[in-house]
């Protein structure tokens, strides 16, 4: 029996297929090429900062890795080498760049890759830096050295810490600072401030809402058969890393010292050190496929605009069910970190904290004058610190200091901005979480979260705050300032909305994503592109 009349069903052809594919394709392309392309500014230290020869000495950028002096600042040919490498973009430059120690540069070539999907790299943008000689620097080094010291407080007991307390006190005194404030009205009228239930606080929407910790990085994780607890292998407390001279400059010029310290005891995150510990290790995009897993298992409603919310025939699965919005979830993950090495690498250059908190050591020490705005001089943070340690570096939490690329901006909020935006999209973000909870103080178990404001911990909230739970983390451990945190998620966020404006294109279906972004704006996302709703 003859099978040539037996062809497969559809509403095209095999070559009309393919012409549609391709025009798709192109469409697709031509909505990318359209877009605006973004100025990359940069702050100008690189070329202002000069030794006492008029040449630069970049004492305010990324140098770790390579050959420093004994006052941490680098050997000039050293970074020359390391300029030239990223003016060509030449492999072999890259393997010329001279290096101090053990410890590698990260992957400075990631930065030059092209993507298919999404805006270019190259075509966006976040604002430059701030400078050394700023309010708002010295502001987010202050805060830096505060979560140093308070590292080990758990966030329940905020507001019955003196600490804290004067932590928030001195952070409100700032001009300059942008973290995390309350509004309270006054006799003189309204003041915004820093206060024990803000600090450390993200920025956005939910941030001040519930707990501390996103109950995202809280509740157990349906994983297919299994179902995980998010106690974490955590480290012990009191522990700091690069608070001696020798160590912090042998650190400087890629030296490796020290190592983790675990508690033996696995405990639910409720300070700083558990949250920086979860960002040592985790898997980029750990954190927010948990939340998928999370709201899928929790059978969190779907968007308005999914199709089959309504539809009384079918079910998504492949395309608006729960294989697309996995896959969905983790794969801008490495197209929001390529957009974020461009930024770190051939644009920034932005020095880590960890290297800041020597210029200000060996500044107030009087072995070198650093251009330092003066706010910082003035916190009563600073002695705390000397008290404790005997000098003005910044302790880390991490044995290694932080990684071997540039701080501005920050590669897990990036990431975060990203996957975030992208489930926000996906699910109801009105939607309240149920039955939402908190860890007990010493983190060996969860209670339930009974505060006043537990009825509006909603979806699009609590992703918000895992956004800056992970973004912040990576602060609280020394590695990235607080600008790093503010720019990239919303970088990131660009980069998912990007992307899902071009895969509109894709769908059979009639369905669109509506989100409320990080700075309260709210769009919708469709085959006829992005407006604001």
């Amino acid at each position: 029996m003859s099978n040539q009349n037996c062809r497969e069903f559809g509403p095209e052809t095999n070559l009309e297929r393919q012409k549609s594919s391709f025009c798709i394709r192109q469409e697709a392309a031509q909505v990318a090429f359209h877009r605006d392309i973004a100025a990359h500014i940069c702050n100008g230290e690189e070329q202002d900062y000069r030794n006492e020869d008029g040449c630069p000495n970049f004492i305010a950028n990324f140098s770790k890795g390579l050959v420093h002096n004994y006052l941490g600042e680098v050997d000039p040919n050293g970074y020359t080498a390391f300029i030239a490498a990223l003016k060509s973009g030449k492999p072999a430059d890259f393997e010329a760049i001279p290096l101090g120690g053990l410890r590698k540069f990260t992957n400075p070539q990631a930065g030059l890759a092209f993507d298919l999907q999404g805006s270019d790299s190259h075509a966006l943008a976040i604002r430059p830096a701030p400078r050394i000689d700023s309010a708002e620097n010295s502001a987010e080094m202050t805060e830096l050295y505060w979560m140093a010291l308070l590292r080990d407080i758990d966030f329940s007991l905020y507001n019955y810490n003196p600490q804290v307390a004067e932590a928030a006190a001195d952070l409100s005194s700032l001009s300059d600072f942008r973290g995390a404030k309350v509004k309270r009205q006054t006799k003189e009228g309204v003041v915004h401030e820093v206060t024990p239930q803000s600090l450390f606080r993200g920025i956005v929407d939910g941030d001040l809402v519930g707990p501390y910790v996103s109950q995202f990085m809280l509740k157990d994780i349906p994983y297919g058969s299994l179902t995980i607890s998010q106690k974490q292998k955590t480290v012990l407390p009191g522990i700091n890393y690069m608070t001696d001279y020798d160590s912090w400059l042998h650190v400087q010029n890629g030296g490796l010292t020290g190592s983790d310290i675990f508690d033996s005891t696995p405990r639910y995150m409720r300070n700083l050190r558990d949250l920086g510990q979860y960002v040592h290790v985790d898997a980029l995009y750990e954190a927010h496929l948990n939340a998928c897993l999370i709201l899928l298992g929790m059978k969190a409603p779907v968007d308005e605009g999914n199709l089959y919310k309504k539809a009384k025939t079918q079910i998504g699965f492949g395309t608006f069910g729960g294989p697309h919005i996995l896959s969905l979830v983790t794969e801008v993950a490495t197209r929001a970190l390529k957009a974020m090495w461009f930024q770190k690498w051939f644009v920034h250059r932005r020095l880590r904290p960890e290297t800041f908190g020597g210029r200000v050591h060996n500044h107030l020490s009087e072995c070198a004058k650093y251009p330092i705005n003066s706010e910082l001089f003035n916190s009563p943070v600073l002695q705390r610190v000397f008290s404790q340690y005997g000098n003005y570096l910044l302790p880390m939490a991490y044995p290694e200091g932080s990684p071997t690329h540039p701080s501005y901006g920050s590669g897990h909020a990036t990431v975060a901005g990203a996957c975030v935006t992208i489930l926000k999209a996906w699910f109801d973000e009105s939607w309240v979480i149920p039955n939402p909870v908190v860890p007990n103080q010493d983190g060996t178990e969860l209670v339930s979260y009974s505060g006043t404001d537990a009825a509006t911990m909603t979806v699009g909230g609590e992703l918000n705050k895992l956004a800056s739970n992970i973004a912040i983390a990576r602060n609280g451990a020394g590695v990235h300032w607080l600008t790093d945190y503010t720019e990239s998620i919303k970088l990131g966020e660009q980069v998912a909305i990007d992307i899902l404006q071009e895969q509109a294109l894709t769908y059979n279906e009639d369905s669109y994503f509506e989100l409320t972004k990080f700075d309260g704006t709210k769009i919708k996302i469709s085959r006829a592109g992005v407006e604001t709703i």
